[in-house]
């Protein structure tokens, strides 16, 4: 796997930090101008190394230090200031710095302390991932160490002991299923089993008997008594997928299951008491479904206990390497194949799609491409048969509605308004590079950086304006 590297620059130390780069050959090297952006990428991606290059105004090396040990404790730091003394190398090692580099120093040196740091950085996630994994077994249901990723394993660490009903919510492929089993393995209810029904798989009559069971001639084809879900779920997780599909009358009867704790058979008076978990899951909005009138208001607060919901891909893509390797290991075992790998190439191009059909996508694309591969032990760029990605929808709201008011509006300042709404959102989205934010907007990248300009000089006039209107 390359090297990821990322340097953390300004428009001062950027021509001496984009020369030291330009000599990283087999480093997958990406630059974020100033801490603020660093710190963004650092929340959507994993870099083996991070590299902090000085001056970057404003900041003081253990500042930024303290900063990207907030954000990734575990991404070493190298420091590269042509300005640091001994005294300053001591002093910032033991404040976390993996080293302190010359900034005026031949670009070997800079390699040979990346690839240190490199090593120690896979040597120090090895050790933890498997330590976590022995402590935590559940965390084998869930590949990834980008911030969204983190945030999903510390709610999952919170909430597992719980009783709690928990709503996972997210796209299509985002691994619903593989959370709610986490969730699941993290209780004290992991050696009980847990039982999965996807609503939307039954026409209405046969969900309700297939989660509530039903005993002999309850219906036409009832030739016997049937266990339902619930049952088979007791003292265990029922996972209901696909909640947002459920038929409006059934979800009555769900409500009550859940406040009383019991139901009964279908054709039976009988009531039966269960101990069970209920974890539900979506990938429609269910608020809106509620204003629709789909959705009851009450199940949606009785299921929307401990909410939790999942990035897409494409905003986590740091995790990719992680899932591609895991894939490749996961088809190489079930296959009887011999290990494969993956080219550079190969990986920087998952990692630029978009992936609209999230990590169940990127597990079937690892699939076909081993298949395409032949008896090759390399995975290339065209062993991945990739469409053409289809950004989603913006969910309702996001697109602007402008309402012409009666006395006018002044049409340059209004388009105005909305583009650097778009620019500065694509870039918060994008960590601040400026590439991805480009794509996103169906624009050229010198396009996007002549706005990005544009906008930049806009600003910077009516600072001075508003100095000298201050002053005067």
């Amino acid at each position: 796997m390359a090297l990821r590297v990322l340097f953390i620059t300004s428009a001062e130390s950027a021509p001496a930090a984009q020369r030291a780069a330009a000599g990283l050959h087999a480093a997958a090297v990406e630059t974020a101008d100033g801490m603020l952006a660093g710190l963004e990428h650092l929340k959507v991606s994993v870099y083996d190394v991070v590299v902090a290059w000085f001056p970057l105004p404003n900041w003081e090396a253990a500042e930024v230090l303290e900063e990207i040990q907030r954000v990734n404790a575990l991404a070493p730091v190298i420091i590269a200031d042509q300005g640091a003394t001994v005294m300053d190398a001591v002093r910032l090692a033991r404040l976390g710095a993996f080293q302190v580099v010359n900034a005026a120093a031949p670009a070997e040196a800079l390699r040979e302390a990346l690839e240190s740091a490199a090593v120690h950085h896979r040597n120090l996630r090895a050790a933890r991932l498997g330590n976590e994994r022995v402590a935590e077994p559940w965390r084998r249901f869930l590949i990834g160490e980008s911030r969204p990723m983190q945030d999903v394993l510390e709610v999952v660490r919170l909430i597992g002991a719980r009783r709690s009903t928990v709503l996972i919510t997210g796209e299509t492929g985002t691994g619903k299923e593989m959370v709610a089993r986490a969730i699941h393995m993290a209780s004290p209810r992991a050696n009980r089993p847990m039982v999965a029904v996807n609503c939307s798989a039954l026409p209405e009559n046969l969900l309700e008997a297939e989660l509530f069971g039903h005993v002999r001639g309850a219906f036409t084809g009832a030739v016997a008594n049937r266990i339902g879900r619930f049952e088979q779920a007791d003292r265990g997780t029922l996972f209901l997928d696909e909640i947002g599909e459920m038929p409006l009358e059934l979800q009555a009867k769900l409500l009550r299951v859940l406040q009383e704790r019991e139901f009964q058979r279908l054709g039976s008076s009988e009531t039966i008491r269960v101990d069970v978990r209920v974890i539900a899951a979506t990938n429609c909005d269910l608020v809106r479904r509620v204003r629709e009138g789909k959705f009851r208001e009450d199940l949606y607060y009785r299921l929307n206990v401990v909410p939790l919901p999942l990035p897409p891909l494409r905003e986590r893509r740091g995790d990719v390497p992680l899932l591609v390797n895991h894939f490749i290991e996961k088809v190489c075992e079930a296959e009887a194949l011999p290990p494969r790998r993956i080219s550079p190439e190969a990986l920087e191009r998952l990692e630029r799609y978009d992936w609209p059909g999230n990590v169940r996508q990127l597990e079937n694309a690892v699939e076909m491409a081993i298949a395409l591969s032949g008896d090759r032990t390399m995975l290339y760029p065209s062993d991945f048969r990739l469409p053409a990605a289809r950004r989603p929808a913006p969910p309702p709201g996001e697109v602007p509605v402008i309402a012409l008011p009666d006395q006018g509006l002044d049409f340059e300042e209004t388009v105005g308004r909305i583009e650097r709404a778009l620019l500065e959102q694509a870039m918060r989205k994008t960590g601040g590079n400026k590439k991805r934010a480009a794509e996103m907007l169906g624009l050229k990248r010198t396009t996007f950086a002549a706005k990005l300009k544009s906008l930049e000089a806009n600003d910077a006039w009516q600072d001075r304006a508003a100095a000298v209107c201050a002053g005067a």
